[in-house]
């Protein structure tokens, strides 16, 4: 495993490191403890050193399961969870300094921590950048000793933008991969500038870029790949990066062209991330120990050559792009 600084926080982290979204079971299967703490056990024997987690994942079961484990543990692993998303209905004008600090105390109850890591707004609307007060409560929960450092969790390449204009803002998770190719630009260049550290999230696109998957895969009615393609849940974009699931299709056969002999492209996938040097980190999900092999594999792959990464460029650029790089 290679490690990475994460940006402001001076985190030595894992290039790659572990989402806990599903950790505890495939999409829509319940929660389930003991494969979960097995799960997270194996990224730690791996390597793995900072996990991200959230309130609403699974209820808190996930974030519960993340602080049983590190607590366990004598390894340095770095733990990020998240806030806001419990607010319902999903509002700007729900967000108040007095109901955050409300989410992170119970977090930490939640954990068994004394103090997070990181602790990151969960892709809150995007009025809720433009109110320093919700900015400037992470200062005080700072100085209670009861976070290290903030972060934003975005849908949107300009919310990125927006969030990091405030200095407390030490990290930004955002969606990247072959598929979303749009934060490359301006924002990475800006995060560089203030020495924000980047976390990757969705590598994957939702599975598609394993290669792993067709016309006839079946999902679980329960499993947001079946239900929020058309962003029924919540924003499409978290489901295969935005993209039309028969155009990824057709993006990945085109992309086993370029990569022949490879059944599974989800090394490749994370290892095209890591050769941009301003990533932090990747936070892919793995829902069984087997998965996290395939990913920790990405750190010891070679960097693709210049012709593999002009033809992934191509193949994005002629049928990815038109679908989704305007919109977030």
């Amino acid at each position: 495993m290679q490690y990475r600084r994460l940006g402001k926080t001076n985190f030595e982290v894992s290039e790659i490191s572990l989402g806990t979204w599903q950790v505890g079971g495939t999409w829509g299967s319940g929660f389930d403890d003991t494969l979960a703490e097995k799960t997270i056990n194996e990224a730690i024997d791996q390597g793995i050193n900072f996990m991200d987690t959230a309130d609403v994942y699974e209820a808190g079961a996930s974030e519960a399961a993340v602080g049983r484990v590190v607590r366990s543990r004598s390894e340095q692993v770095y733990v990020a969870t998240k806030c806001g998303r419990q607010i319902n209905p999903h509002i700007n004008e729900n967000y108040t300094p007095k109901v955050l600090r409300s989410y992170v105390e119970a977090s930490l109850r939640n954990t068994g921590l004394e103090c997070l890591d990181l602790i990151q707004l969960h892709c809150p609307p995007t009025e809720v950048y433009y109110r320093p007060e919700i900015f400037e409560l992470f200062d005080r929960l700072k100085d209670e000793g009861k976070i290290k450092s903030l972060g934003i969790s975005v849908e949107k390449v300009e919310e990125a933008l927006k969030g990091i204009e405030y200095p407390n803002v030490s990290t930004v998770q955002i969606i990247f991969n072959m598929f979303r190719q749009r934060p490359m630009e301006l924002f990475f260049e800006q995060a560089k500038k203030k020495d924000i550290g980047i976390l990757v999230r969705v590598p994957l696109a939702s599975g598609l870029l394993t290669g792993k998957f067709t016309a006839d895969t079946v999902f679980g009615k329960e499993d947001h790949r079946f239900f929020n393609r058309d962003g029924a849940g919540f924003d499409k974009g978290e489901t295969f990066s935005g993209v039309p699931y028969e155009i990824g299709l057709e993006a990945v056969r085109r992309l086993k062209s370029v990569f022949p002999g490879h059944t599974n492209l989800a090394p490749l996938a994370l290892r095209w991330i890591l050769d941009f040097p301003e990533v932090g980190c990747i936070i892919p999900g793995a829902s069984k120990p087997e998965h996290l092999l395939s990913n920790c594999s990405a750190s010891v792959l070679p960097s693709l050559g210049t012709e593999e990464r002009k033809l992934v460029e191509e193949i994005y650029t002629t049928l990815i792009k038109p679908h989704v790089h305007h919109l977030w």
